[in-house]
């Protein structure tokens, strides 16, 4: 049974006359709603109030009842996907190194004599000709050095000519007899000697000019000129580097690659982009199991140079039947490789695959998936295992 709702001050005072109230009084008040719950026109009024809350009571639990039906009527639409069709074909497997870049030739600057650096005649960095200026070295000294050279080839010379002079005049005297033949033997020899100090006079004038000429320092071949070593006013000698020279056009490349590689490669084979194998090292390196190979590629504009890493591609394989799927559908988890596999009933299934080489933007997949299988490329993260989604074809992969 429902219990009888409260009755307030105000309803009781409308229906009992003034003097039956006495507000200021507890024990009136409850008097009072006890005399108005038993009376005729009070019952009434109470029924009409508890068919009032019974009927809101039932509204409101009828339109709770209506809204969860709707909401489990609507469940939310199935995540958009961008899927792409595992394909198969034959494709080219291409091995990836990293090498360094050296110069062609390199070649260390070094001053031929000693002597205080003057001047430097080259920008750094800048291209150089073969026999262009790059130092200079005090000269005075080798100017010195020259001259006192040349006066003594002059004293040698005058002493050779009096030598000729004299054995010119003993000759027809010794067969006249009017000298002894030793005094023609004697005038004889002191031509040889002064002939030989001429010789030798001779070199020390040729030497002394070309180490005049090694104060001025020269590039050996064409190429980029390197930083400096030394400072202008330095002493400088033949076991000091001044600078280095690299030719870069063409360039080389060292790179490492495996026995098995070498193997499946042919020396001299020519690379997808510009360059080709010059040779392979006499040796495979004991404790790496590689061998060296050396590369060339052209650099006219020399962007390229000494000391850069490269990344070097070539073929070195091919693959029958490959199971080809993009780059961007395959995502890598501690070690392990997975994909997401949208069904013929478009419900998602992750699953672990094996993953081979790479090959441009696709990925050769090994075990995992099998011909024509659709696999998300974008999305995967609004995927979940077993639930619905909504696959529509992937813009970049659609034409492959």
């Amino acid at each position: 049974m429902t219990d009888a709702p409260e009755i307030d001050e105000t309803t009781l005072r409308a229906h009992f006359p003034a003097t039956e109230q006495r507000p200021d009084s507890g024990a009136s008040v409850t008097r009072l709603k006890r005399k108005f719950s038993n009376s005729i026109e009070g019952k009434e009024m109470m029924k009409q109030i508890s068919t009032a809350l019974v009927s809101a009571v039932i509204l409101l639990n009828a339109l709770g009842c209506s809204n969860g039906k709707v909401r489990a009527a609507a469940p939310p639409p199935a995540p958009v996907v961008e899927v792409a069709s595992v394909v198969q074909k034959d494709v080219p497997v291409q091995g990836e190194w990293v090498g360094t870049l050296e110069g062609y030739v390199n070649a260390q600057i070094s001053p031929q004599v000693s002597g205080y650096l003057i001047r430097q005649d080259y920008r750094e960095g800048a291209l150089v000709k073969k026999g262009q200026l790059l130092f200079e070295i005090d000269p005075r000294p080798f100017e010195a050095v020259l001259d006192q050279a040349k006066g003594q080839l002059a004293q040698a010379e005058a002493r050779m000519a009096n030598a000729e002079i004299n054995v010119k005049r003993d000759i027809p005297e010794a067969e006249a007899h009017a000298i002894p033949q030793s005094q023609l033997d004697t005038d004889t020899q002191e031509l040889l000697a002064a002939k030989a100090s001429v010789e030798a006079d001779q070199a020390a004038v040729e030497q002394a000019s070309i180490n005049l000429g090694y104060t001025k320092v020269v590039s050996l071949i064409d190429g980029i000129a390197g930083i400096n070593t030394v400072q202008v006013g330095n002493l400088v000698g033949p076991s000091a580097v001044l600078t280095a020279v690299s030719q870069v056009s063409p360039i080389k490349v060292y790179f490492p690659i495996s026995e098995q590689e070498y193997l499946r490669m042919a020396d001299g084979s020519a690379y997808l982009h510009p360059g080709r194998i010059i040779f392979a090292d006499r040796q495979v390196n004991m404790q790496t199991g590689t061998i060296q190979i050396v590369g060339e590629f052209p650099n006219a504009r020399n962007l390229l140079r000494p000391g850069q890493y490269a990344h070097i591609q070539a073929p070195t394989g091919f693959i029958t039947g490959a199971l080809l799927v993009p780059q961007a559908a395959v995502n890598q988890q501690q070690g392990t490789y997975q994909v997401t596999v949208v069904g013929v009933d478009n419900r998602a299934q992750f699953r672990t695959v094996e993953v081979g080489p790479r090959v441009g933007t696709l990925w050769v997949i090994i075990s995992g998936l099998k011909p024509g299988e659709r696999v998300v490329v974008a999305g995967a993260e609004k995927a979940k295992e077993g639930e619905l989604v909504n696959p529509t074809p992937n813009k970049d992969t659609e034409e492959r």
